[in-house]
């Protein structure tokens, strides 16, 4: 098919994310990828490097040989088999992988999910079954903080920031949970690479923090006959605004449901495999406690009795998530004198398909041989230096950028007012990178195999853009 043929067929008959049918937002056409970079399928076939990792899964980069070779290898054998009364070897094998990268000897039991919404779903089940096998029918509602997003399902939605979130409209068919204030913002973490190297302030307010965690403790105790379980996005709140925050607050909360005996929900779909510069967000409670130097005995263990795992699962190649689960968790709801008899009510048909379990076995094993941590902290601070450092002492900082955040492989670039997308889209292709801006954020999330060179293009795309868009502004008022 003729690509301008391709295009409008697609304008006429496919919706994309978050976009209306027959919208006029450019669309440009992949024809192929590899590494860090994917060919658009015009006349120049243009290259562009990618800061998105395909909102934030490939993170191995594209066509990676390795995981490649495990595809082809899996398909000759069993590309999907029901996981209702068989199992196979590239599932049991990813739960030992998850298991081990996980590292945390209380959560030790996995249930394979499609998506990252799913996964949410399914650890919301999951808290509400768990609480009524315990007799407890009336403990219904999920207490979370504010700008969080957990996805897009019914379910995911009602956790979702009834205001702030882009899922407002449906509030009145949404569960009704209850929302608490979230923790204040920081601009990096005490616990990055960049604090080893530059010894950062990272801009706690402390103050804010104990207020947030006071809405939280308030509301456990009012609403405790009623409170199902905790859920929220540890240290990262991702699509609800970038919002980083200190583990202070994590380890406090964590003392909060332990006092009001209430299970704790991770979404780390977005933070999970060492985007953040740990291999889960929730780690970085125990590197702060240990870099305070807080006696092992006195240090609070963070973990979640229910964590949520997607994206970079896969490496970005096919959907799949995991919902993993303490003992206490899975043996009361697999208690045989429940109503259920023990089993858990939620099966999904392509649960822990083959091709995709295999793809997450290789994506894992690249994980686990520990390279990933020092690009991911490579990453950051170059992104430190080449736009924290740079944005920061430009004449754009207070003018056109209220704040700026750098964790792990992410920064974040905040607007005082809202990026026109469009404008965006097409200055960025001619600089040869793709992001994908919303609202007033400006972010990047790119592979961890990027280059020096490909990220240094990232950055001076980026830049060159805001002054762009500022001059823009300025011109047009």
């Amino acid at each position: 098919m003729e690509v301008n043929a391709m295009l409008a067929f697609d304008k006429k008959h496919i919706w994309h994310p978050y976009s209306s049918m027959g919208s006029d937002h450019t669309i440009f056409p992949v024809l192929r990828a590899t590494g860090c970079k994917f060919v658009l399928a015009d006349n120049e076939q243009t290259q562009l490097v990618d800061g998105m990792s395909s909102w934030w899964c490939v993170i191995h980069g594209y066509n990676n040989e390795k995981i490649n070779k495990a595809l082809k290898d899996q398909i000759d054998n069993v590309s999907h088999v029901m996981f209702g009364g068989l199992t196979h070897f590239p599932a049991v094998q990813l739960a030992q992988n998850l298991l081990k990268f996980i590292d945390h000897p209380q959560l030790d039991s996995v249930f394979f999910a499609d998506s990252g919404s799913v996964a949410v779903e399914v650890s919301l089940k999951m808290a509400l079954q768990y609480q009524f096998s315990l007799n407890h029918p009336k403990k219904k509602k999920f207490i979370t903080i504010r700008r969080g997003y957990h996805g897009d399902t019914i379910g995911a939605m009602s956790v979702c920031d009834p205001i702030n979130s882009m899922h407002s409209m449906y509030g009145d068919y949404l569960s009704q949970n209850i929302f608490v204030e979230a923790p204040p913002m920081v601009n990096t973490l005490f616990t990055s690479a960049l604090h080893d190297s530059l010894q950062l302030e990272d801009n706690y307010n402390e103050e804010e923090n104990n207020r947030a965690l006071l809405d939280m403790e308030n509301m456990m105790r009012e609403n405790h006959d009623e409170v199902c379980a905790v859920i929220l996005e540890p240290i990262l709140q991702g699509a609800g605004g970038m919002r980083l925050y200190h583990p202070k607050y994590l380890i406090e909360l964590k003392k909060l449901c332990m006092v009001f005996d209430i299970p704790l929900i991770f979404d780390e779909i977005a933070t999970g495999f060492g985007r953040t510069g740990q291999a889960f967000a929730f780690k970085h409670c125990e590197i702060y406690q240990e870099k305070m130097g807080v006696p092992a005995s006195q240090r609070v263990d963070v973990f979640p009795d229910i964590l949520c795992v997607g994206k970079g699962l896969t490496g970005g190649y096919m959907t799949l998530s995991a919902v993993i689960a303490t003992k206490n968790i899975s043996s009361v709801i697999s208690a045989k004198d429940t109503a259920t008899g023990g089993a858990f009510m939620h099966g999904p048909t392509f649960m822990g398909n083959p091709l995709a379990c295999a793809a997450a076995n290789k994506s894992l094993e690249i994980l686990m041989k520990g390279s990933w941590k020092g690009m991911v902290d490579n990453i950051e601070l170059q992104l430190y230096k080449e736009l924290y450092v740079e944005l920061k002492n430009s004449e754009l900082y207070g003018r056109l950028i209220k704040t700026m955040r750098i964790v792990g492989a992410i920064a974040v670039v905040e607007l005082l007012e809202a990026i026109d997308a469009e404008f965006v889209q097409r200055r960025l292709v001619s600089k040869g990178i793709f992001i994908r801006p919303f609202g007033k954020l400006v972010y990047i999330m790119p592979p961890y195999i990027i280059s020096k060179e490909e990220l240094s293009t990232l950055t001076t795309g980026i830049k060159e853009l805001l002054f762009e868009w500022d001059d823009y502004q300025r011109r047009t008022v």
